[in-house]
C-alpha cells in the first residue's frame, strides 16, 4: 500500500526556507570559529582525544584539499539546499551543452556578498546540476585559509569546494579522462565590497590568470553571470576613496578576505538583520570558448583570450538581461 503525505502548509515551508538560509549563513559567518573553538576546548576536557584523534587524521589528509577534495553525496544531496534554493528562489540555466569527454573552467560573476548562487549551484544538487550537466563533476574554489580550520575543512570539501591556488587548479584541470568543472569566482573577495543592489561592477580588467591557467591545460573557458546575486544584501556605502573603503582595503590586505558592511532582513522581522532578501537568482552558463594548449603562454596570447573572454561574458550578459528586469541602459563595468 502507497502512504501519501499531505504537502507542507506553506507559513511552515517558508519557516523551514528561513531556516535553511539562517544555517547557510551562519556557516559562513560563524561556524568556522566555532569549529576552531571546540577543538582547542575538548583538549581540556575529557574528550580530548577527539581533538587528538583528529589532529593526527588532519596531518595525514592535509593534502587531500589540494588533491579533489572529498565530496559527499548525501550532503551536496540534502534537503536543506532544496529549502534554500526555494528561499530566493535560485535557479541554474544553460545555454549549450558541455562534453563530458572534456574538462571547462568557468569563471563566475559577480561574487556578490557571500556567493549564494556559485554555493547552491555547484557545490549542492538543488538546481540540478547534474541533470543540466550530465557527466560533468562541478568544483568550486574558496580561499585556502578556510581549508586550514579542523573539522570545518572536511564540511566545504564535502560540497566539492577546493582551495584557491594553483596546484588545486591544476589537479582537477588535468584529469586526462574529462568531466570536470572549476569555477573560479573571478572576483574574489575584492569584488564583494562593490557588491551593491543594481551594480554590475565586475573586478576582472585585469585579472587575468584564470585566462592563462586554462591556456596551460588547454582547457575551454566558460562565463557564466549570476543575475540577481547582488541584490539580496544592501550594504554600508563604500565608494572608492572614502574612510571606510580604505579601511574595507587595509583588512582584505592582512587578512585575505573582504569585510563588506553588509545587512538585509531579520528572522522574526523585515526591517534589518543579516537574513538575506528573498529575491531572484538566476546563474546563467555561457557556451565554452575553445582554448588552444600552450605551456609557455605570451602576454599578447593571454591578452586576446581574455578579451574575447570579456566580449563573451558582455554578450551573454546583454542577451538575458531583459528576463530579469535589468534596465535597458545598464551594462557590464570592467575595473
Amino acid at each position: 500500500m502507497k502512504v501519501e503525505f499531505a504537502p507542507l502548509s506553506v507559513p511552515l515551508q517558508r519557516r523551514l526556507q528561513t531556516a535553511s538560509v539562517v544555517q547557510w549563513v551562519f556557516s559562513f559567518l560563524g561556524l568556522a570559529q566555532c569549529c576552531t573553538a571546540a577543538f582547542i576546548a575538548l583538549f581540556f576536557t575529557r574528550f580530548w582525544l577527539v581533538s587528538a584523534l583528529y589532529a593526527a587524521w588532519w596531518l595525514i589528509d592535509r593534502e587531500k584539499p589540494r588533491k579533489g577534495g572529498r565530496r559527499i553525496h548525501f550532503l551536496r544531496n540534502c534537503i536543506v539546499w532544496k529549502y534554500m534554493r526555494d528561499y530566493f528562489p535560485i535557479t541554474l540555466m544553460k545555454t549549450a551543452e558541455l562534453d563530458p569527454r572534456k574538462n571547462y573552467l568557468v569563471g563566475f560573476h559577480p561574487h556578490g556578498v557571500l556567493a549564494a548562487g556559485a554555493f547552491l549551484n555547484f557545490c549542492t544538487e538543488a538546481s540540478g546540476f547534474s541533470v543540466l550537466f550530465p557527466g560533468i563533476t562541478p568544483h568550486l574554489m574558496m580561499l585556502s585559509l578556510w581549508f586550514r580550520i579542523p573539522f570545518f575543512r572536511d564540511y566545504v570539501m564535502s560540497g566539492g569546494l577546493i582551495p584557491s591556488d594553483k596546484e588545486s587548479a591544476s589537479y582537477v584541470l588535468q584529469k586526462p579522462e574529462g568531466g570536470n568543472l572549476l569555477a573560479i569566482i573571478v572576483g574574489g573577495a575584492q569584488e564583494a565590497l562593490d557588491a551593491h543592489p543594481g551594480s554590475f561592477t565586475l573586478l576582472l580588467k585585469n585579472r587575468k590568470g584564470f585566462v592563462r591557467l586554462a591556456i596551460q591545460n588547454g582547457t575551454p573557458l566558460v562565463p557564466a553571470f549570476s543575475f540577481g546575486e547582488n541584490d539580496v544584501f544592501d550594504q554600508v556605502k563604500n565608494p572608492k576613496g572614502s574612510w571606510l573603503r580604505r579601511i574595507q582595503h587595509c583588512l582584505q590586505q592582512i587578512m585575505g578576505i573582504s569585510l563588506p558592511l553588509f545587512h538585509a532582513r531579520g528572522i522574526f522581522q523585515y526591517s534589518f538583520g543579516l537574513i538575506p532578501y528573498r529575491r531572484p537568482i538566476c546563474t546563467v552558463v555561457g557556451k565554452p570558448i575553445p582554448v588552444q594548449k600552450k605551456h609557455k603562454p605570451s602576454e599578447e596570447e593571454v591578452d586576446q583570450i581574455h578579451q574575447k573572454y570579456l566580449n563573451e561574458l558582455s554578450m551573454l550578459f546583454e542577451k538575458h538581461k531583459a528576463k530579469y528586469n535589468v534596465p535597458e541602459d545598464s551594462h557590464l563595468e570592467f575595473i
